[in-house]
C-alpha cells in the first residue's frame, strides 16, 4: 500500500473510536447503548468523544488538504503501509497511538494531535488541530524543531526483529511463569519470573515506572518505613541506554534472583535465551498483537536500535 514513487505525502494515521467498536459488536447505536447503560456506565461519554474526535480529524484533513494531499489510514494498516523517505505523518489520538506509528517510521517526522485535550494528558501530543494552520508550513519547510526517540529492537537467532518505542516484554503469553536464561555482560542466570520489561526513556514513565513503583513499595511496607527506597525516575527520550526489569523472579535450586534490573547500553547488550516449550513471546508497547515467538530453542539480543523516532514538537 503506497503513493505514486516520488511523491512527498502527508499522511494522516486516525484510529477507530470506541463507539465504533461498539457497533462492530452490536451493528447499532441502540444496541451499544443498551449494553453499555446496562453496566451502569455513560454511553452519552462515548458519544462525545467520538463527536470530538470526529471534528478533529476533519478538520486536520481540511488544513492538509490546502496545503497537498492526505492520505488517510487506519491504525490497523500501520505495518503493511510503505511510507516515502520525505512524508510527513500525523497522528491524531492518544499517546499510545503516538508511540505505534513511530515505530513503523524510518525517521520521517511525526505530529502527535490531541484530539480532545480535556480528555487527554497528550505528553506525545503536543498539538491540537486548530495549531495546524499555523505549524504545518513551518514543518513542510523543516522550520519546526523535533525532539528524538530512542528505540529499542530485539533480535532473534533466526533474524527476526521487533523495534519498541516505549518498551519490550519478553515472556509467557498467558499467565504463567517463563523461564529463560538472561545474560547482561560477564553476569549470567536462569530464572523463572511473570517476564522481563525493557523500556526506553519514552516508556520510562510507563510500564517500566509501574514495575518499580510496585517493587519500592514492597520493600518500604516490608521495613515498616523506615528504609526509603527512591524509585528510579523518569530518563530522556535519546537517552544511549535502556533499563530492563525483571517481574516478579522466583528464586530457586534451579532459578536465581540476583539478575533483575539493570543499564542495557551499546557495549552490553541483554541477552535472553528462552527455556519455554510453548507460548514464549516477545511483544512490544503493550501491543500484544505485535509479537515475535520466543520459545526454546530462541535467543533474543536485546540493544538500542539504529533507527530513531522524530516527533515535532
Amino acid at each position: 500500500m503506497t503513493a505514486p514513487s516520488g511523491e512527498r505525502k502527508l499522511v494522516l494515521v486516525k484510529r477507530k473510536t470506541r463507539l465504533e467498536d461498539l457497533l462492530v459488536r452490536f451493528n447499532s447505536v441502540d444496541q451499544a447503548r443498551f449494553y453499555v447503560e446496562h453496566l451502569g456506565a455513560d454511553f452519552s461519554d462515548y458519544e462525545r468523544e467520538h463527536e470530538e474526535y470526529g471534528v478533529c480529524v476533519a478538520v486536520t484533513v481540511d488544513c492538509l488538504s490546502r496545503l497537498g494531499r492526505p492520505y488517510v489510514l487506519e491504525r490497523a494498516y500501520l505495518p503493511n503501509y510503505i511510507f516515502g523517505p520525505s512524508d510527513i505523518v500525523f497522528a491524531v489520538g492518544q499517546d499510545g497511538m503516538v508511540a505505534n506509528t513511530l515505530k513503523y517510521l524510518s525517521g520521517q517526522p511525526l505530529v502527535g494531535v490531541n484530539p480532545s485535550p480535556k480528555r487527554w494528558d497528550g505528553v506525545l501530543l503536543p498539538f491540537q488541530a486548530r495549531d495546524l494552520p499555523a505549524a504545518v508550513p513551518e514543518i513542510l519547510r523543516g522550520a519546526r524543531p523535533y525532539r528524538e526517540v530512542t528505540m529499542a529492537r530485539a533480535t532473534l537467532n533466526d533474524g527476526q526483529t521487533l523495534l519498541a518505542v516505549n518498551d519490550l516484554f519478553v515472556g509467557q503469553r498467558s499467565h504463567v511463569s517463563a523461564r529463560y536464561r538472561i545474560s547482561l555482560g560477564e553476569a549470567s542466570e536462569t530464572q523463572s519470573s511473570s517476564g522481563v520489561i525493557v523500556s526506553t526513556g519514552l516508556g520510562s514513565t510507563g510500564w517500566f515506572k509501574s514495575v518499580l513503583a510496585g517493587a519500592s513499595g514492597v520493600m518500604q511496607a516490608a521495613n515498616a518505613g523506615a528504609i526509603q527506597i527512591p524509585v528510579l525516575g523518569p530518563f530522556s527520550s535519546d537517552a544511549d541506554y535502556l533499563y530492563f526489569s525483571v517481574r516478579e523472579p522466583f528464586p530457586s535450586k534451579a532459578t536465581g534472583a540476583s539478575l533483575v534490573f539493570g543499564k542495557v547500553t551499546p557495549e552490553t547488550p541483554l541477552r535472553i535465551a528462552s527455556q519455554m516449550p510453548e507460548s514464549g513471546v516477545i511483544f512490544s508497547d503493550g501491543i500484544e498483537s505485535d509479537f515475535l515467538e520466543f520459545n526454546a530453542g530462541m535467543e533474543a539480543r536485546i540493544e538500542l536500535a539504529e533507527r530513531r523516532g522524530r516527533l515535532v514538537v
